[in-house]
């Protein structure tokens, strides 16, 4: 043999396995034509490698060509090479052929067809030549089994994985890796049971199998088992591969302090971070702080002009409200892909910048980048006019997103929030596939724009259908029936939650509360409130309001207190709270007992009162005749006096026949409030109660003048 050729050879097969695979074929060429060198075997096969991974298919065919002219397609290696090509190349047709002209297939053989077969979708024909290998060893069924997996035929990677440990065949890190990887939430039992053979096997030193074991257990949800295989295999298994499973899967579960932690220990064991690596921990920054550093870090190891760290990267600082450092990161980023586009927009819509995410979506078109649902679903969630939305409309048409279900059920929701209700009802009737969201925006889009009587008929549509209402849409039903009073659908409703499982849910029995509050039925409240195993702060509040309703002033004190004594952070009294209760004492005229849950507000749980306390308060004492002590609660220096408590007031004034504060009040109020006529009236009617017609008289007189006029009252009981 030429001397010559076989150096070639070696610097070939050189260039190959350092993967410079276009400098493998320029050599290969300078070799062809060469006068005195003739390609041997070797060449042909180490070249047809470096073509197969190049998937260069024109090269190969003449590759192909020059191997039968010179007769080496008889040699395994050659005809080995010949299939990896064609497999990489996904030319499953000339993979069989290659294979059938093969006199002696090897092991290699079966395993590229056997994988080609299963990758390129002929997993029934895989099975099928699976049974005529003369020996099968455990690389032929790891080749299905693999192959299977890869493209998410999980049952029948299994069936072979069960088959092929009933024949006595031994596994091996491939097959139980693979294997592993398939496991889901379903297949508890079986994952476990694999994890026992693991460790039988001894293969739990393999760090492919460790990997997939940590993944398989955060798949779970089982971050303590993941932690132990992770303990377990400490030492020389763990790679960056083992790292980045645990981070993403710590991200996964939420728990984005133990992943920040796990991305520390990962470089004090000497491991570099990979591009996976900072996409994962980017999600689990617990601060601005940390997010530079990691963001430091990446740009220092070189990940700065990688599309997906940058895309975590705007993410990531959007998400601790540093849009302007996202904005930085958006702009320097070279090359920017659709997720780039959608990622701009997202951390625009979730600060409301309307205008921002419209701009950043039309330059986006600018560059040629057609939007998708993501893009659509975040622009939708932000736009604030009518016009906007046609805007989209016209893009979703257009680009044929509609058919989506997401973008759809968007659509419905922000058409709804936007008083176009028909269009809205328009596409969720012309979509062909509506899942559970479809139909809660649908119903919580009538209920919206007050068309109640067309949110219960959908949801009986819906009861029909093979859907199941979760609890948020029954929620949407019981405050439609709130909202009408309808105590018989309520009612019904309630009896479809007892026979489901959702009985036990809190904010079922909050809006329940509800519901019976506002159709009169306190009792029913209560039996409601009394019977919920676990009570949030909603629950309490809507006790207190149910009573409150009914002027059960004392009952609305006595359900504060409980509330106080119960325990839990999820109970503590909020503003919501106090207004029901200060809101039940002044119906009730409980004076006392009102300003002392206003004193425990501000004192004991350092509530800063707001608007509608200032204003229950004021109308308390009012009601209750105090007027001097309203007054002087009005003088305050920290208190901030709105139109809402000069009325409250002037109520106290007029119920009480206070001509002096009357006045003063009502001199406030008419530079304040556009209802000038009903100032005039109550006003007049406050003088002429004491006694002062002629007064009166004038103050209509100047209502008149002013051409302040008093809206007749209506009732909607005809004659």
């Amino acid at each position: 043999m030429n001397s010559e050729l076989i150096n070639l050879n070696r610097l070939l097969a050189k260039l190959t396995k350092s993967q410079q695979y276009a400098k493998t074929l320029q050599l290969f060429h300078q070799i062809q034509s060469s006068h005195h060198l003739k390609p041997d075997q070797y060449t042909l096969s180490t070249t047809l490698t470096a073509t197969a991974n190049l998937r260069d298919i024109p090269a190969g065919n003449q590759l192909h060509a020059h191997v039968i002219r010179s007769g080496y397609k008889i040699f395994p290696h050659v005809a080995n090479t010949l299939l990896s090509l064609y497999a990489k190349s996904q030319d499953l047709a000339s993979v069989k052929q290659v294979f059938e002209e093969i006199k002696l297939p090897d092991v290699y053989s079966w395993t590229t067809l056997l994988s080609a077969c299963t990758n390129l979708g002929e997993v029934d024909y895989a099975c099928h030549l699976l049974d005529e290998i003369p020996q099968r060893n455990e690389a032929v069924w790891n080749a299905v089994i693999t192959g299977c997996a890869d493209n998410g035929d999980s049952d029948v990677a299994i069936g072979l994985f069960n088959r092929m440990h009933l024949l006595g065949i031994r596994h091996d890190n491939y097959s139980l890796a693979s294997v592993l990887s398939l496991c889901c939430s379903e297949l508890i039992d079986f994952g476990t049971q694999i994890h026992s053979v693991v460790i039988k096997t001894g293969f739990l030193a393999r760090s492919s199998v460790t990997n997939s074991l940590i993944t398989m257990y955060f798949n779970f949800g089982y971050a303590t088992q993941a932690y132990k295989v992770f303990e377990e295999t400490e030492g020389s298994v763990h790679d960056q591969i083992t790292y980045n499973a645990m981070i993403a899967g710590l991200v996964s579960l939420g728990r984005d302090e133990h992943a920040f932690k796990m991305f520390i220990n990962m470089q004090k064991v000497g491991l570099r971070p990979t591009e996976r690596t900072f996409v994962s921990v980017m999600g689990s920054c617990p601060g601005e702080r940390a997010a530079i550093q990691v963001h430091a870090h990446a740009i220092k190891t070189g990940f700065n002009d990688f599309s997906s760290v940058s895309n975590a990267a705007i993410t990531m600082y959007s998400g601790c409200g540093d849009l302007q450092a996202a904005q930085m990161v958006f702009k320097i980023l070279k090359y920017k892909d659709r997720v780039s586009w959608n990622t701009i927009i997202t951390g625009y819509a979730q600060e409301n910048m309307s205008r921002d995410a419209i701009l950043a979506y039309l330059q986006m078109q600018q560059q040629g980048i057609e939007p998708d649902e993501f893009t659509v679903g975040s622009l939708l969630s932000t736009l604030d006019s009518v016009v906007c939305v046609d805007m989209i409309l016209a893009t979703v048409m257009k680009n044929s997103l509609v058919s989506k279900t997401e973008v759809a059920n968007a659509l419905v929701s922000t058409l709804s929030k936007h008083n176009a209700v028909d269009e809205a009802y328009s596409i969720f009737s012309e979509t062909s596939f509506k899942n559970l969201i479809s139909w809660n925006s649908m119903i919580s889009g009538f209920q919206l724009n007050g068309l109640s009587v067309n949110g219960l008929y959908l949801f009986s549509e819906m009861l029909v259908s093979d859907l199941t209402p979760d609890a948020y849409t029954l929620s949407i039903v019981l405050n439609i029936c709130a909202s009408n009073s309808d105590f018989k659908h309520g009612k019904e409703i309630h009896g479809y939650i007892l026979k489901s499982s959702y009985f036990h849910e809190t904010s079922l029995g909050n809006a329940l509360i509800a519901l019976y509050a506002k159709c009169g039925v306190l009792d029913w409240s209560l039996k409601v409130f009394e019977t919920m195993i676990n009570k949030d702060v909603v629950s309490w509040n809507s006790m207190i309001s149910a009573y409150a309703q009914h002027g059960r002033g004392e009952e609305a004190v006595s359900c504060f207190e409980s509330m106080q004594k119960s325990k839990g952070a999820e109970v503590e009294p909020d503003h919501t709270t106090f207004i029901a209760a200060l809101t039940a004492c002044s119906h009730a005229g409980l004076v006392d007992a009102g300003v002392e849950i206003f004193n425990s507000m501000v004192n004991r749980y350092g509530v800063e009162p707001r608007v509608d306390h200032f204003s229950c308060l004021v109308d308390l004492v009012g009601r209750a005749g105090y007027l001097d002590a309203a007054e002087n609660l009005i003088k305050r220096d920290d208190f901030k006096v709105h139109s809402s408590i000069w009325w409250n007031l002037f109520s106290g004034c007029a119920a009480h026949g206070d001509l002096r504060l009357g006045r003063i009040v009502a001199g406030f109020l008419l530079e304040a409030e556009e209802d000038k006529a009903g100032v005039y009236v109550v006003l007049a009617n406050i003088l002429a109660n004491g006694g002062h017609w002629e007064e009166a008289e004038d103050v209509r007189k100047m209502m008149r003048s002013y051409g302040a006029v008093k809206q007749p009252g209506y009732s909607w009981i005809r004659s």
